[in-house]
C-alpha cells in the first residue's frame, strides 16, 4: 500500500511556523503575512 502525502508536508513558515500560504519561491520558504513585514530587507518592491 502507497503511504498518502500531503503537498503541505513539512512545508512551514521558517519565520512563524505556519503551513497556510507559503511562498516557496526562490528558497523563501515564509507565510505570505511574514513576507509583507520582511519583504523590503530581501529587496522585493511593493507594486500595489
Amino acid at each position: 500500500m502507497v503511504k498518502k502525502t500531503s503537498i503541505l508536508n513539512g512545508v512551514r513558515c521558517r519565520r512563524c511556523g505556519t503551513n497556510r500560504g507559503v511562498i516557496r519561491a526562490y528558497g523563501l520558504d515564509i507565510c505570505r503575512r511574514c513576507f509583507r513585514d520582511v519583504g523590503t530587507d530581501l529587496h522585493f518592491k511593493k507594486y500595489t
